[in-house]
């Protein structure tokens, strides 16, 4: 291992240099225009996967864009690794608000990280952390160090919810049989306090539109006499949440897990400090559900946001009317043992249900997920765990997050194994907004660390 250790570290700046061709790639899947720039990725990709040393490479097509499937399999007997990531990245707007152009990236020292960032869309999310993975693979079949059989998913639609994703699973079963599925797509508490993920909240995701009359009112003629569609979506999502920052949909909570006082203990050693938290994003106060932590509460409790409303005269100027209609976007994230087809359905009949009389109530549900926990006690958690705090010579703790990864739910429904979701980000590095950046001493720890689970997970 020592010898894949030195390879890793003669070979940084080319490895960064070889990053760089890929993030300048703008393979945004959410917008059509695109399209060439995302099909160019997956074979650049795939070109990577070839020259790190896989086997069997090649560009699967699917109904929308295509996976980049590799593999070496060196003995059947050997236990085998799936390493999932996705090319794809999230749509750069508002351009100006980043420092440099987004798919132009470039390398400067921040506060937290003193050796230097890589600045660009897709720097973090997801293409320098799957990207560790090929140059993890490269240094160990270089020094014949490989310890098991290793397999390579590699997507491009996990930014527009892996809409062909599960359909391709599900058809090549055999060719992705494994032991256990590899995933940084993650971040970690601090680079100070590694920790490896141990579950993901799901997500129910609903669009709701509140109509009113049947077209738009002169607001002088018909003020104060009809009732205004966004008055009243407005005091319906209000009413979705109580001043206890309690969810008050009907039967909400009929199916969360419970965590136990000792979970919770652990968990909180990872030391919640409120003050440090509302500095990062600008706050002077927080808030949420009574008597939970600000980290319980992003981690294994429920949530409901509102993420976007509009309705009625929105450009230059003024235009007096009543909408007939306004419009809104609400994410509920989930733990276990909720689904996204129990809260979507108590959702919708709780909003119909507060809705006045006098207006009409549609609900569009769109994605969801499952929520997903590894427990502590696996194979799988302990070989990650041992190999991180070998890179970092710290310990690591269990970290429960607060995003989703619907896909991990998926692989373990049909592929019947365990997700690791080793990733090595910071919760800071701006991904989906502008100036995304992922930190040269995480990309590195991420090269060395991956080896390491390799080879604990073989033992």
């Amino acid at each position: 291992m020592q010898e894949t250790l030195n390879y890793i570290n003669e070979n940084k700046q080319r490895f960064v240099d070889e990053l760089f061709e890929l993030l300048r790639i703008p393979s945004i899947s959410a917008d059509p225009a695109y399209k060439n720039d995302v099909l160019k990725c997956a074979d650049v990709v795939a070109e990577f996967l070839k020259n790190a040393g896989a086997d069997h490479v090649e560009v699967c097509q699917t109904k929308g864009y295509p996976i980049v499937y590799g593999d070496k399999i060196l003995d059947a007997n050997l236990p085998t690794v799936l390493v999932y990531g996705h090319y794809d990245v999230q749509p750069a707007d508002p351009l100006e608000l980043w420092t440099k152009p987004p798919f132009e990236p470039y390398i400067e020292k921040t506060e937290l990280h003193p050796d230097g960032a890589i600045f660009a869309r897709g720097s973090a999310d997801d293409k320098g952390q799957f990207f560790m993975h090929l140059k993890a693979f490269e240094a160990m079949m270089k020094t014949n160090a490989l310890p098991c059989n290793v397999k390579f998913i590699l997507e491009g639609e996990e930014e527009v919810g892996s809409v062909s994703l599960g359909d391709w699973v599900n058809e090549n079963k055999e060719k992705l049989s494994c032991d256990c599925i590899l995933i940084s797509d993650t971040h970690i508490y601090s680079n100070e306090q590694p920790t490896v993920t141990t579950g993901l909240r799901g997500l129910s995701y609903v669009e709701v539109e509140i109509e009113g009359p049947n077209r738009d009112l002169h607001s002088g003629l018909y003020g104060g006499a009809v009732p205004n569609p966004i008055h009243v979506l407005s005091r319906m999502i209000a009413k979705l949440i109580d001043e206890d920052g309690h969810i008050t949909i009907d039967g909400f909570y009929d199916n969360v897990e419970t965590v136990s006082d000792a979970d919770r203990a652990d968990m909180n050693k990872l030391k919640d400090n409120p003050e440090e938290f509302k500095k990062s994003i600008g706050l002077n106060g927080v808030e949420g559900e009574k008597g939970y932590t600000t980290l319980e509460r992003t981690s294994i409790r429920p949530t409901l946001d509102c993420n976007g409303i509009w309705g009625g005269y929105t450009g230059e100027g003024a235009k007096t009317v009543i909408p007939s209609k306004a419009s809104a976007k609400i994410s509920m994230r989930l733990v276990p043992y909720q689904t996204p087809e129990e809260i979507t359905g108590k959702f919708t009949k709780y909003f119909e249900k507060i809705a006045p009389e006098n207006v009409k109530v549609k609900v569009t549900p769109h994605h969801g997920g499952m929520p997903y926990v590894l427990p502590t006690d696996t194979k799988e958690f302990l070989a990650a765990k041992q190999a991180m705090e070998t890179a970092f010579g710290k310990e690591v703790l269990p970290y429960r997050g607060g995003g989703s990864i619907p896909i991990t739910a998926m692989f373990e429904q049909v592929l019947g194994a365990k997700s690791v979701l080793m990733g090595f980000g910071l919760d800071s590095d701006a991904i989906h907004s502008p100036n995304e950046h992922y930190g040269l001493f995480n990309f590195y720890k991420g090269i060395e660390s991956i080896p390491l689970f390799f080879e604990n997970y073989s033992k």
